[in-house]
């Protein structure tokens, strides 16, 4: 009977194989699950010995898995996924909404909207054990790296519910000192004159069409004076009087310090869903939370 330490389903070897394949480097991964560069090496090395094969070229550039490494990482991608939510399951109660719930949305609407209201939800909730996780990217909801997603475009993955939240717009925005300076346009054509800051071309946009700014008005597209590749980071800059901007609608509440230029020049409309796997649509804690969204965009007046 072969020992727990060559045995090929060692799950502390797996769970590092796993996370190696994801990262692309030992570094990464070691960063990752808090292992040192060198221990996370020897993990895979064992898990080579023991399949008698190798499981990953390495390259200067990284490491790419082999024929053999891309079959054992979908099996364990799969089993690791399957066991999430199985302990998602067990640890579920029906009765009464408790235990962790982790929320990812952007950054912006994270830091602008989210974080300022959840103070209600969580004295309501106390056995609850909320966090947030703020990220422009997508995070894998099917790996459970997070319960629940608040995100501004319909879903690409399948087993995903989704339900819709609210449609959005964007409005645009300048602070009173630029325009002091400036002026204030007096139509979308004007803008060919002024300061616009956009959204970085080498990031992906968490919201389609997000710099139609830069055409709003013209035929000739305009050149920004900044770009920034996260929507608050444009706020910010905008506030300090740099420039003119299109900021979305849930920016109201923070942008009473700056001026709405334009208030006729809506930009294109986008839809906000609430979006979690199929696994949890019966989840206590997942619909409380659900609701509690719903309640408070209600009382916005966008």
């Amino acid at each position: 009977m072969p020992s727990r330490q060559g045995s090929m389903m060692d799950w502390d070897k797996l769970r590092v194989f796993h996370t190696v394949a994801e990262a692309g480097s030992f570094t990464h991964a070691g960063e990752l699950l808090n292992l040192s560069q060198s221990a996370v090496s020897r993990q895979i090395s064992g898990l080579e010995e023991s399949l008698n094969v190798s499981l990953f070229h390495r390259h200067a550039r990284g490491l790419i898995l082999t024929e053999q490494g891309e079959l054992l990482y979908r099996t364990v991608h799969e089993v690791f996924a399957k066991l999430s939510m199985v302990e998602a399951r067990i640890t579920e109660s029906r009765e009464k909404p408790e235990g962790p719930l982790k929320v990812t949305t952007t950054v912006a609407f994270g830091s602008v909207w989210l974080t300022p209201r959840v103070k209600q939800f969580m004295e309501t909730y106390q056995d609850i054990d909320l966090s947030i996780l703020l990220d422009d990217g997508e995070v894998d909801l099917a790996m459970r790296q997070a319960d629940v997603a608040i995100r501004f475009s319909v879903p690409r993955q399948p087993d995903l519910v989704q339900r819709h939240l609210i449609s959005l717009h964007y409005h645009v925005y300048a602070a009173p000192e630029y325009l002091k300076k400036y002026g204030m346009p007096k139509s979308p054509a004007d803008l060919d004159n002024h300061r616009l800051i956009v959204y970085g071309e080498d990031a992906k946009a968490p919201v389609e069409n997000m710099n139609w700014l830069l055409s709003a008005g013209t035929t000739t597209p305009r050149v920004p004076i900044l770009r920034v590749n996260n929507i608050y980071g444009i706020y910010r800059a905008v506030q300090s009087g740099l420039g003119i901007a299109a900021l979305p609608d849930y920016f109201s509440t923070v942008a009473a310090n700056l001026v709405q230029v334009l208030p006729e020049l809506r930009g294109p409309s986008f839809d906000c869903y609430f979006v979690y796997p199929e696994e949890l649509r019966h989840s206590k804690r997942v619909t409380v939370f659900r609701d509690f969204l719903l309640q408070k965009l209600g009382e916005q007046s966008f």
